[in-house]
């Protein structure tokens, strides 16, 4: 502990080729305001990950994601202006925190010109890219958005069928064929959008870049299974949007990720951890607060380890067999479904049905040994909070690892007490010691 902290001044020791991979985020939101001045176009694109993003990014366009800029607004500390802007606007509260956080900017774009938003701010948008994926808002937050931004709306919709339901005979190839359909139709919208032909070799380049960044990212972030863990969960969130929304060039992006993939199993060899000592490995579940990720610190300044997050933020598992796909649309459905889908088989092993939410942090916390898991029920978004009561019971069930409810918001400082969370998390030590005897107990007797 002395050593990380006369390193980094911190309890945590972050990892140096992180810095890169963070600084891309910055770039990206500086790159789509010079793209909309120079007439390139820019999109503001929602839950699109390796849907829709590779092929804006063939034809030339710049992406935001709104709700990454929901998450660095939080980060800088101004959110809460623009949520209250989203309240004046007659927007409920308990609406997504990120689309309030949108709507409670787009509305400033329009009456506020004075405003200095993070980042320099969003562009004004050639399109509106929503998504029929996990969020509840979807569609309507984007129709929603009309109000304020003279753009085209779209929706990528994208099949999500059940475990059961995927393994019927035919289902595998009709899910392909339904996000291929969805390709090509958003493919001609945007052609005709832009007045320009799909430049197909870029496109097969895009999507071979896409395919390599994820295999990278994965094997990095399998080497977090060694002990100590030698990545922290807050280092993951800062290179995590560059591969989840292909931020920039995406060659730079392999690059810079196979440096990350060096430190890391670097540390792997030598025996250093993320944190030290390493008292407690957990896992987190779902979104974090950004508002108060200064609150791992304190956590890890007694021990706690975030090995492993949110596996909706992970990038599929590999398919070995997609090279051989020739063609770079189907190639690319595939991959996207892979990415909804690839777990299902370990939930067919665990006998565990209840969608896509819950059941793959069974076979992450064994796989990656953890002690606890903390789950961030959201005020503000139901989809990534609906499970947790099924996935507490699981892992208690099933693993012997407690779980450790600390209730708050994504961008909202106001619904998260940092003081009582830290309460809370002094208590759960006892239980994640007591669970650990449990299982040593088990084993021993097996």
């Amino acid at each position: 502990m002395e050593e990380v902290k006369k390193e980094k001044g911190r309890a945590i020791n972050r990892l140096r080729s992180m810095h890169p991979l963070r600084a891309k985020i910055d770039k990206s939101y500086l790159s789509s305001i010079e793209a909309a001045r120079e007439g390139r176009g820019a999109v503001w694109s929602m839950v699109n990950w390796y849907q829709a993003d590779p092929i804006i990014k063939a034809m030339g366009l710049e992406s935001v994601s709104p709700e990454n800029y929901g998450a660095l607004t939080a980060a800088s500390g101004v959110a809460e202006k623009y949520l209250d802007a989203a309240d004046q606007e007659g927007f409920p509260t308990h609406l997504c925190g990120y689309a309030r956080v949108n709507f409670g900017y787009a509305s400033k774009m329009v009456h506020d010109p004075g405003d200095k938003p993070p980042m320099g701010g969003l562009p004004k948008p050639v399109l509106l890219l929503s998504s029929g994926h996990i969020c509840d808002a979807r569609v309507k937050w984007f129709q929603a958005l009309g109000e304020y931004l003279d753009a085209p709306v779209w929706m990528m919709d994208t099949p999500t069928p059940g475990v059961e339901e995927f393994g019927a005979e035919g289902a595998f190839e009709a899910a392909v064929e339904f996000i291929m359909n969805e390709l090509r139709e958003f493919i001609g919208f945007l052609e005709k959008l832009l007045g320009k032909k799909m430049d197909w070799d870029r496109y097969a380049e895009v999507v071979n870049d896409m395919t390599e960044l994820c295999r990278i990212a994965h094997l990095t972030f399998e080497m977090r299974k060694a002990e100590p863990c030698p990545m922290h969960s807050r280092d993951f969130w800062s290179v995590m949007p560059s591969y989840l929304l292909l931020l920039g060039d995406l060659k730079e992006s392999i690059a810079l990720f196979q440096d990350l993939f060096d430190e890391v199993k670097q540390r792997v060899e030598s025996r250093i951890g993320a944190v030290a000592p390493e008292k407690f490995r957990l896992a987190f579940a779902e979104i974090p607060p950004w508002h108060s990720l200064g609150f791992f610190d304190r956590l890890a300044e007694r021990g706690w380890n975030f090995v492993v997050e949110s596996w909706g933020y992970m990038p599929p598992l590999p398919i070995p067999e997609i090279e051989r796909i020739s063609d770079p649309l189907r190639r690319h459905a595939v991959f996207h479904l892979n990415f909804l889908t690839s777990r299902y088989q370990v939930a067919r092993a665990d006998k565990e049905y209840f969608g896509y939410m819950g059941y793959p942090y069974l076979a992450m916390v064994r796989d990656y040994r953890c002690d606890g898991v903390v789950l961030h029920p959201i005020l503000t978004c139901r989809s990534t909070s609906l499970h947790h009561p099924y996935l507490r019971n699981l892992l208690a069930e099933k693993a012997d690892v407690p779980s450790l409810l600390l209730e708050g918001d994504i961008v909202d400082l106001r619904l998260f007490n940092p003081e009582e969370a830290m309460r809370k998390a002094e208590a759960f030590e006892e239980v994640m010691l007591h669970h650990r005897e449990i299982r040593a107990s088990k084993r021993r007797e097996s």
